[in-house]
């Protein structure tokens, strides 16, 4: 899997998955920061010429740096929802293709501390390059589990225990009326289509977050990151851990 940009490529230096180094010729700070790391946990960079750079990043914003690195972890429902510390706190992406939304979303599901994400094998962006970049390098740390059907993933997770609540701008309730203490699934449809009828009617409850201004809605990753930090204030305010 590649990875550009200097924090997506530190960070896959801090979780041990970086395979081979690329890097142009850069001289300040950052890069000297960033080629001092790589010394520390035993990776060469290989200096290269800027535009073999742009080819292994596809066009990407590669800050003169990429890097090829092991595919993360293969984890099931079960083992996201058995290895939170606390009760779990789970993303679930319905379809969401758009690689900087997913991105944005594995930053915030990490700097929440949420236990994991769950995204389908099909219809969902790839977690290389633009999404890795777009999640300031939180790709190489979030738990992802892939499955092949969101649906009956939702059942899965009923029978694990975990609460499972989609969020839908036609919903009655709002999101900070949900009791997110529980053990909680957050359910997040695409851009445009929302959640696909399955999907919906599997959600044990609806949420919306209401709007005040003259736009319906907000993009996906800030729906994402408005709920999960609502998840995490309830959380602290009963002193439970996020997971």
């Amino acid at each position: 899997m590649i990875v550009y940009g200097i924090n997506p490529v530190i960070e896959a230096l801090r979780a041990g998955r970086v395979k081979q180094l690329w890097i142009a010729e850069r001289r300040d700070d950052r890069m000297r920061d960033l080629l001092a790391f790589a010394t520390t946990h035993g990776v060469s960079p290989q200096r290269v010429a800027p535009d073999v750079l742009s080819r292994r990043a596809r066009g990407g914003v590669h800050q003169g740096v990429v890097a090829d690195i092991d595919d993360a972890a293969e984890y099931s429902l079960e083992e996201l929802v058995r290895g939170a510390t606390g009760p779990p706190l789970i993303v679930v992406l319905d379809g969401i293709e758009d690689p900087h939304n997913l991105g944005a979303i594995l930053r915030t599901a990490d700097a929440t501390g949420a236990t994991g994400v769950v995204v389908q094998t099909r219809r969902s962006a790839a977690r290389s390059g633009a999404a890795a970049k777009a999640s300031a390098g939180a790709v190489a740390h979030v738990k992802i589990a892939e499955v092949v059907n969101v649906a009956r993933s939702l059942e899965e997770l009923k029978e694990l225990g975990v609460w499972t609540v989609g969020l839908a701008g036609d919903a009655p309730t709002a999101y900070d009326r949900v009791d997110f203490t529980l053990p909680s699934a957050i359910v997040l449809g695409a851009e445009g289509e929302g959640l696909r009828r399955l999907v919906r009617e599997r959600c044990d409850s609806l949420a919306s977050i209401p709007m005040s201004g003259q736009v319906g809605s907000v993009n996906v990753s800030v729906a994402a990151g408005v709920v999960l930090f609502e998840a995490v204030r309830q959380r602290r305010n009963a002193g439970q851990s996020a997971g």
